[in-house]
């Protein structure tokens, strides 16, 4: 674990304890208030599957449910810089703010009756059961929390610890169903629920919506409404599927994934998905907005499914969508252009990605950055620059370059050559006064 300065400790052990002051309290009241709330209803339905009856009932796994209590106050003082101690404090409110929203919205309850338990785990279950009624079910606060608090120490730990710390975190995800305190689909949404509070406050950047401005572009509007509707329509699954079938939740993650893309193109931009310089992106991003990716992914094969993977535009440098692993063994770079594509994961590749929006004409700086990103790659060899498709990011940043190396004497005259190598490339005319700008 690294260690902290004096000086810095005591401001983070500060932090740590007022915002435990808060919280400690903030979480048994709204919990406590939720249960109550749902036990005054007449019937609170609950989403158990039939063959959840055979799962077993372990007493002693009461032990890592309950070590969770502690992880979540040890956690806060566990840190950095008090910076650290409040973007983890804000994760677990996050996750505590929507799944009391969700209890009050549509309270679920546990169905199975525990055994009766002696000793120690009958000691605990006592506890328990005095502020922990059966009502809150999904998405599974307790999970939430855990997929918050695993992604705290992991990356604090090295080696054994580190493994130990995994396994630990396995048993207290398990324990949650051997224990009798939740039902299979209360994980799943849980952990999406984690997943969102650890997307919103990122470790190395800025909230991906801290510097949302609505958008001035039609075009980006209609992409946003489009979206919107597409999470609308996932959402109106789950509502209608959850009725005969607790699975039909998962339609929240889908929807959920558009709604956070809808989002980027109303105005929160490419940040939405957390993509970085080499090409990876953030834990979180990599699992919320997979649905998006794999409609993303599907979309990049229908279209490029009859074309060559990329076309030499000449000096070494080729234009094309972005590639499979299998596909990048000529190129010792990769400039690519996309924010929803992640790189296939070759090290020995010079992967510098520029986050883009799919459709939305780029900035002159953008243009320019991937113009001189190129002639960094070309000293290491060949080059790839890319986008989803190959028609139109990648395709005004291989424009750019061909006027800037000399190859054409202008945008027009450089899109004329790319189209003519075969490349069906989509540039308006619009972006070429942006493209001889960023040329000179």
């Amino acid at each position: 674990m690294t260690s902290v300065p004096a000086g810095t400790r005591g401001a983070v052990v500060r932090a740590a304890v007022l915002w435990l002051l808060f919280l400690a309290p903030f979480f048994y009241l709204t919990y406590g208030v939720a249960n109550w709330l749902a036990s005054l209803r007449e019937h609170v339905p609950n989403l158990a599957f039939a063959w959840e009856k055979n799962v077993p009932f372990f007493a002693w796994t009461i032990v890592p449910y309950w070590s969770i209590n502690a992880f979540y106050a040890l956690s806060l003082f566990v840190n950095e810089t008090p910076d650290d101690v409040t973007r983890l404090a804000r994760r677990y409110l996050t996750a505590q703010i929507i799944a009391i929203a969700c209890f009050l919205a549509f309270p679920l309850q546990a169905i199975f009756v525990r055994p009766e338990t002696h000793g120690l785990p009958g000691f605990m279950f006592d506890v328990l059961g005095g502020f922990d009624k059966p009502f809150n079910q999904a998405p599974s606060l307790h999970i939430a929390l855990l997929v918050i608090i695993w992604d705290h120490w992991r990356r604090r730990l090295t080696g054994v610890w580190r493994a130990t710390w995994h396994v630990w975190s396995l048993l207290i995800g398990v324990s949650v169903l051997t224990t009798w305190q939740h039902h299979i689909i209360d994980i799943p949404t849980g952990a999406l629920l984690g997943l969102f509070a650890l997307w919103l406050f990122p470790v190395a950047n800025a909230s991906p919506l801290s510097g949302f401005t609505f958008i001035n572009d039609q075009k980006a509007w209609r992409l946003a409404l489009a979206y919107g509707v597409v999470a609308g329509v996932f959402l109106l699954f789950a509502v209608i599927s959850v009725t005969s079938n607790g699975a039909g939740l998962l339609w929240l993650w889908p929807s959920l994934a558009f709604l956070l893309v809808a989002i980027g193109y109303a105005g929160a931009g490419p940040q939405i998905f957390q993509k970085q310089q080499d090409g990876t992106a953030s834990l979180a991003s990599l699992w919320l907005l997979w649905p998006y990716r794999f409609g993303a992914w599907v979309n990049r094969w229908w279209w490029t499914r009859s074309l060559p993977a990329a076309v030499d535009i000449g000096g070494g440098v080729f234009l094309g969508r972005v590639p499979n692993r299998g596909e990048l063994a000529p190129y010792a770079a990769v400039v690519d252009m996309t924010a929803e594509f992640l790189a296939p994961g070759e090290e020995r590749i010079d992967w510098r990605a520029i986050p883009s929006l799919d459709l939305m004409p780029l900035t002159g700086a953008s243009i320019r950055e991937g113009a001189l990103a190129i002639d960094d790659g070309r000293v290491r060899g060949r080059v790839l620059i890319c986008c989803a498709l190959g028609f139109q990011r990648s395709a005004a940043v291989a424009a750019c370059w061909l006027v800037r190396s000399g190859r054409a004497a202008d945008a027009a005259a450089a899109a004329a050559q790319l189209k003519a190598l075969g490349r069906p490339v989509h540039m308006k005319s619009t972006i070429f006064a942006a493209i001889d700008e960023a040329a000179r």
